[in-house]
């Protein structure tokens, strides 16, 4: 109709038809096929060669030639609600989702159940390649709509895996789009799109738009790797089947192995007193750190400093929020500390403790009273160092700090919060402990035995 007015109004008009739902590969012609999200980059190939003033036949030649070539396919875990109707165009199940789906709303061609992210992109994505369309050793585009309520974190771990996905197929991906182009209303899922590109098309689309639709950029970062320079260590010049260091390198292996197991049983207790006052994920954070501290390879327990140095940086990855910081921050001023120490006496470990402990004063902003992990840490650092330099076997005045963190912990439980999500709840927060001075007294009371009684005789 919009050709036909136009035309009356002597306008010169081509019409387009965009056919790339390989969802229905199948179940209709190929001319007969639904347009879905792919259409956007004919768009956008069309709009820029127009742009950069090419006459009309051109202009209407690499549309075409884009329409032939792309490929796309959705899937929706949800229905959504036309307005005009007033109720969810279909129904699923509680663990059902619907696979090759237009962009109105409508039934897609089969339903199945619900499946990991990876799974999903592996339908749409082999679908796609099934179809002919895009073949191994071809560059190639993805674009990953949201179908209207998938959120950009949901979209960003689609991109993810349909990149991986076409690499692992032999499609070398050169551009990458994520977001919302062309969605269903409210409809919660996503669809994938693949251009296989030549000539000019990255050119064009590459071609600056003021839209506020259209991202722009999505260059693919060729070499993701960073390395380190000079000698600072890095977990990536460690030897993943090297062997242990000396004896105290060894024993900080133990350590971590035990404070792993404490902090992966204790994830409810932690998630349930984090949820009193904040977002509830402390429990999860520390299961993710444990995790991470036992995925330390052999290599980088050479000694106690490089295994502090890897452990903050898988820490810093592991641990979500706040934690994560403060934990990879104080690792790391402690291993600065042991470095190029071999084997440290109760003193030296003392003395990164304390660092340790100051770093996460220095980067936070805490202080005791202030109820937070500092609580515990404070006062555990402050007494180790005393009973050490009393001459107290390290291994008791270790039991002595511990007991000491645990009752800064105790006391949180009465404080008033001045920092953190806690301190937004004021009064309501007192009654429990600090979720994180909680967690600190676990893992410390996990720390205990051999590398203590070794420091007494170094």
């Amino acid at each position: 109709m919009a050709a036909e007015m136009a035309r009356a109004s002597g306008i010169p008009v081509e019409i387009i038809v965009v056919a790339d739902d390989v969802a229905l590969r199948d179940t209709v012609t190929e001319d007969r096929r639904r347009g879905i999200a792919g259409t956007v980059l004919v768009h956008k190939i069309a709009g820029a060669a127009a742009a950069i003033g090419l006459p009309l036949a051109e202009v209407v030649a690499v549309a075409n030639s884009a329409a032939t070539r792309v490929s796309s396919m959705g899937i929706s875990l949800g229905s959504c609600t036309l307005p005009s109707v007033g109720k969810p165009g279909f129904v699923l199940g509680e663990n059902e989702i619907e696979v090759g789906l237009g962009i109105h709303g409508e039934p897609g061609v089969r339903r199945m159940d619900i499946a990991p992210a990876d799974e999903l992109v592996a339908i749409v994505v082999d679908a796609i390649l099934a179809d002919g369309r895009t073949k191994s050793g071809d560059d190639a585009v993805i674009l990953i709509n949201g179908l209207g309520s998938t959120p950009p974190l949901e979209l960003a771990i689609l991109a993810r895996a349909g990149m991986a996905k076409l690499r692992a197929e032999g499609v070398n991906v050169v551009r990458a789009w994520a977001g919302t182009f062309l969605s269903a209303l409210d409809m919660p899922g996503f669809s994938i799109s693949v251009l296989p590109v030549s000539g000019d098309d990255l050119a064009l689309l590459d071609h600056p738009v003021d839209t506020l639709a259209w991202p722009g950029g999505g260059k693919v970062n060729r070499n993701p790797a960073v390395t380190a320079t000079g000698d600072r260590f890095s977990p990536a010049t460690v030897s993943e089947t090297g062997s242990i260091g000396n004896k105290a390198a060894g024993h900080l292996r133990e350590i971590f192995a035990r404070i792993a197991d404490a902090l992966t049983g204790a994830e409810p207790e932690l998630a349930r007193l984090d949820g009193v006052s904040g977002d509830g994920d402390l429990g999860a954070s520390m299961r993710r750190g444990a995790d991470a501290l036992r995925a330390i390879p052999n290599g980088s327990f050479s000694t106690a400093s490089t295994a502090l140095s890897d452990a903050a940086d898988r820490i810093r990855k592991a641990i979500a929020g706040s934690s994560g910081p403060f934990y990879a921050t104080a690792l790391m001023r402690a291993a600065r500390r042991l470095q190029g120490i071999a084997d440290p006496t109760a003193f030296d470990i003392a003395d990164a403790f304390s660092d340790a402990v100051q770093a996460i004063m220095d980067l936070g902003g805490a202080k005791p009273g202030d109820r937070t992990m500092v609580d515990a840490l404070h006062p555990m650092a402050r007494t180790f160092t005393t009973q050490v330099a009393a001459g107290i076997p390290a291994d008791i005045a270790w039991r002595s700090a511990v007991d000491a963190g645990a009752e800064g912990m105790r006391l949180t439980s009465s404080m008033h919060p001045k920092l953190g999500r806690a301190s937004y709840l004021g009064e309501r927060a007192i009654g429990n402990p600090d979720a994180g001075a909680v967690a600190v007294v676990i893992w410390l009371r996990a720390v205990s035995g051999p590398v203590m009684r070794d420091a007494d005789r170094s």
